[in-house]
């Protein structure tokens, strides 16, 4: 069984569907007991639903069984940041009205061109035919988080209103590992709109150490005084 196959088959789809009409596609996925591409879309920004943590295990074993967990950890990197710079490519993942094979197709196109492995596609792949393609930013979150665990550290996103200094990023992960008693391993991204200072995410926890934080509690503070 090969790795398609394999991720595939933890999900129940051991045959890829071939190109039918929209009528039996649909009948074939509401029978399943599937949900739709739009009922995903509404929670692909949020924490990781059920369904993604399985996506993100599967992948994550198979990734472990052929010794490329870091290869397949890139491959998300390399996915996320086209994912976070291209308009045309979260419209196509999230449209509930593009054939599931073309979506798979388009996207996994736009991974080889990036430079993604072979098994980095086909995880892709198998999850956009099973119209999670929404869920994809969420999975390899999820993945990397796995990862991140199996190295004994913890997956840590800062965000910050400029980019951050290589000392002050230390500071910062000193203290959050300090904090969480474990290492950390972080990630780091600018959000111009916190104003000054940062907020750092682990998992569904968040250190809100933004200027914008501060100003929204002095508001309320304000409001109520």
């Amino acid at each position: 069984m090969n790795p398609r196959e394999r991720i595939a088959a933890v999900f129940g789809v051991w045959d890829f569907p071939k190109r039918r009409n929209r009528s039996q596609r649909a009948s074939s996925w509401t029978a399943s007991g599937g949900s739709s591409e739009t009922d995903v879309a509404e929670t692909f920004d949020g924490e990781a639903s059920e369904a993604a943590a399985r996506y993100a295990r599967a992948i994550f074993d198979l990734a472990k069984d052929a010794k490329q967990l870091e290869v397949v950890e890139q491959d998300f990197v390399k996915f996320a940041a086209a994912w976070k710079e291209s308009a045309d490519l979260r419209a196509a993942a999230r449209s509930p009205l593009i054939d599931p094979q073309e979506k798979a197709d388009a996207l996994t196109a736009v991974a080889a061109k990036i430079g993604v492995s072979d098994l980095g596609r086909k995880a892709i792949g198998v999850v956009v035919m099973n119209r999670r393609a929404a869920e994809l930013p969420t999975i390899a979150a999820a993945y990397r988080t796995l990862v991140a665990r199996e190295r004994g550290a913890r997956q840590v996103e800062i965000v910050s209103a400029r980019p951050l200094a290589e000392a002050e990023k230390a500071a910062i992960v000193e203290s959050l590992s300090k904090q969480l008693g474990a290492k950390i391993e972080a990630e780091t991204s600018v959000d111009e709109s916190l104003i000054g200072g940062f907020v750092a995410r682990v998992g569904s926890r968040q250190f809100d150490a933004s200027v914008k934080a501060k100003l929204d509690a002095l508001r309320l503070a304000l409001k109520s005084a």
